[in-house]
């Protein structure tokens, strides 16, 4: 009998000694000292039979360590059912000793691990975390995220890199989990500040190369450092393993970080898909290893946490294709996130099935797919695509336009087509546009009103209630119990996500045996120690966000986006006088204006309780006579008179002239 289903002896932990003991306990009838199997298997006649009966109980074991009992008589009854017993209660110890293999983390150690996440919690995107020891770190990913609607004139927004600059010398590289821009947008930002080796499977690199070249740091390719799946490689402190898993983007990755205090898991986004397109599904296989190993902590995606069930296959998005183009009656103007490949690469499938010519018009849809096509991602001929401009020389019904704008973005392709704007193609009533994805949260009144604009001009269009034309790519409830039940972590920080999904997140995992109190649910800057014996916060560093105007490619002081918001939501009030310091009274005319305030018919009535209460604050004013304590004194005489007035605080702009 082989022994892989004996419990491998516990190294120091009290559970393990506690185990031992019972073992032992149990193999104590055995009379010849050998170590038995922790199982029975049983064998012989019908015991109730009363032919097979006989006053002497056998109780033997075979040589190859299975019990083998003959019972004959009533006696024997007794003892078969203890002997069950026993049987049942050796094997629900091994299986429970199985759910939580921590008796080989090394409780005896005193290393520890350091986790700083900068940015992806309490918000959808911007993901960034740092991993240190005392001597080295590591940061995994590099992303952007979004401005909600009063971020004025803000393209993308990139984390505060503060913490990174104080612990600049200990970095040993940038590791990144896949392409997608909430992972990789802001690598460009990072590396006009500081540059470090950057390891990452090739679509991630090769698109941060794209980003590069844009940004002018064609130099710091010399970084790139190009890894192989299932393959750990040395960085500083950590032993790292690339593992493949499934997401809405080619090439995503989950990591095995080892070190000194343990082994951490960090899943990057993923869903767990058994049929991907490209037939690569999740290595379930190597993520139980790890947990068969001992995980001390997992770190996964909560993004999803609130949807039950599983999260649908890439591949159901076929068929619902397939049926769209077989019945579309004019062109076919498929518009989705630029990085999602697999989606794109469907789409062109069935165009070609239908004998439509390509056009590929988004900027960034035409980069990704073309950097696809190099590496050798998907496989398209050539032949099939055609430029923009050509669109107009096939009839409609061969016609395919894949595009950007699936946000609703202002700037995108599919908006400037909705809007008429678009210099190569107008939408028409016979148009069938799929909008083969779903609003980012904060973005779904943009994508209402292109979808509006889009049935305006008499165009069909499937959206995300047309039946499966969009699915996730993040794990929903049962994938992220699979994923516990496989790495069966001691410690667990969900991540990715606003509060709720981290806090739901924590729910199922205290479902899967992970206990409460070994589960923190970090916020941005929040510091956690991890050792085999512990998890605990221990400070919080500098975060935030840096603002960023793509348009001008510059950054965006914050002072400058709340004087935005304050002009957005209050209006601004200028004032401009000239007053005799003599007199203490205004000479000429006292300049008055507003905009966003009032409207211009009852400006001048405000403007005139403006002057009158003005001359009222100058008579009274008894100090030395500077234009700077005019101003001072004028702007909360004002801040307190246009509150009462309009319930607002407009931005004021005060120009006193002294003479």
């Amino acid at each position: 009998m082989e022994k892989e289903n004996t419990p491998n002896k516990p190294e120091t932990r009290q559970e393990g000694k506690t185990y031992r003991n019972e073992r032992h306990k149990h193999n104590d009838h055995h009379t010849d000292g050998e170590r038995k199997p922790p199982y029975q298997r049983w064998s012989g006649k019908n015991h109730h039979s009363p032919n097979n009966r006989n006053p002497k109980d056998q109780d033997t074991r075979s040589e190859n360590g299975v019990r083998k009992i003959e019972n004959t008589n009533e006696k024997g009854n007794l003892n078969l059912h203890r002997e069950l017993k026993k049987s049942v209660d050796a094997n629900t110890r091994i299986q429970k000793h199985s759910l939580n293999p921590h008796h080989k983390l090394n409780l005896n150690s005193k290393s520890k691990v350091r986790i700083t996440p900068l940015g992806g919690l309490g918000e959808i995107g911007g993901n960034m975390t740092i991993i240190e020891t005392e001597k080295s770190a590591i940061i995994i990913d590099v992303g952007m995220s979004f401005p909600d609607e009063s971020m004025h004139g803000v393209d993308i927004l990139v984390p505060d890199f503060s913490y990174l600059r104080a612990i600049k010398d200990k970095i040993e590289a940038v590791i990144i989990t896949h392409a997608h821009e909430d992972h990789i947008g802001a690598v460009p930002y990072l590396y006009k500040q500081m540059q470090f080796p950057i390891y990452g499977t090739p679509l991630p690199l090769g698109m941060i190369s794209a980003k590069f070249d844009e940004h002018g740091l064609k130099k710091y390719r010399s970084l790139f450092r190009m890894i192989e799946k299932r393959r750990p490689i040395q960085i500083g402190d950590f032993e790292i393993e690339w593992i493949n898993i499934t997401h809405s983007i080619i090439d995503a990755s989950a990591l095995a970080i080892r070190t000194e205090a343990g082994v951490i898991i960090h899943t990057g986004d993923f869903k767990i898909d058994h049929t991907p397109i490209d037939g690569l599904p999740t290595d379930l296989h190597r993520l139980a290893h790890y947990g068969e190993e001992g995980v001390m902590l997992l770190l996964s995606d909560s993004t999803n946490s609130h949807r039950s069930g599983t999260t649908p296959s890439e591949a159901i998005i076929g068929p619902n294709f397939d049926n769209l183009f077989k019945d579309a009656q004019g062109r076919v103007i498929m518009s989705t996130f630029s990085s999602n490949i697999h989606r794109v690469y469907q789409a062109i499938t069935y165009g070609i099935k239908y004998n439509r010519k390509v056009a590929v018009i988004g900027r960034s849809m035409e980069k990704n797919l073309e950097i696809a096509r190099e590496l050798g991602y998907i496989s398209i001929p050539q032949g099939v695509f055609i430029e923009a401009h050509e669109v107009e020389k096939y009839p409609d019904t061969e016609v395919l336009i894949v595009t950007t704008g699936s946000q609703g973005e202002t700037m995108s392709a599919l908006y400037r087509m909705a809007t008429d704007e678009h210099r190569h193609i107008k939408i028409k009533p016979s148009d069938l546009i799929i909008i083969s994805a779903k609003a980012i949260p904060g973005n779904e009144s943009s994508v209402s009103a292109v979808i509006n604009f889009l049935q305006k001009s008499g165009a069909k269009v499937a959206y995300q209630d047309f039946g499966e034309i969009h699915v996730s790519g993040h794990a929903s409830q049962e994938e992220q119990k699979l994923m516990l039940r496989l790495i069966k972590p001691k410690f667990f920080l969900p991540v990715h996500g606003e509060y709720n999904h981290i806090a739901k997140h924590k729910e199922t995992a205290i479902k899967c045996g992970v206990l409460e109190k070994n589960i923190y649910l970090m916020e941005d800057g929040d510091q956690i120690e991890v050792n085999p014996n512990y998890i605990r916060k221990v400070r919080s560093v500098k975060t935030g966000k840096t603002f960023i105007d793509n348009q001008a490619d510059r950054e965006i002081e914050y002072n400058t986006i709340l004087d935005r918001q304050n002009l957005a939501n209050d209006g601004i009030l200028t004032i401009s006088a000239k007053i005799n310091k003599r007199t203490m009274d205004f000479e000429g005319e006292v300049r008055i204006s507003s905009f966003g305030l009032t409207s211009s018919k009852d400006e001048r009535f405000i403007a005139k309780e403006i002057a009158e209460s003005l001359k009222l604050m100058l008579q009274a004013f008894k100090k030395d006579l500077t234009s700077k304590a005019l101003e001072i004194e004028a702007r909360g005489l004002l801040k307190k008179l246009l509150f009462k007035r309009y319930k607002k605080y407009p931005m004021l702009c005060i120009n006193f002239f002294l003479d």
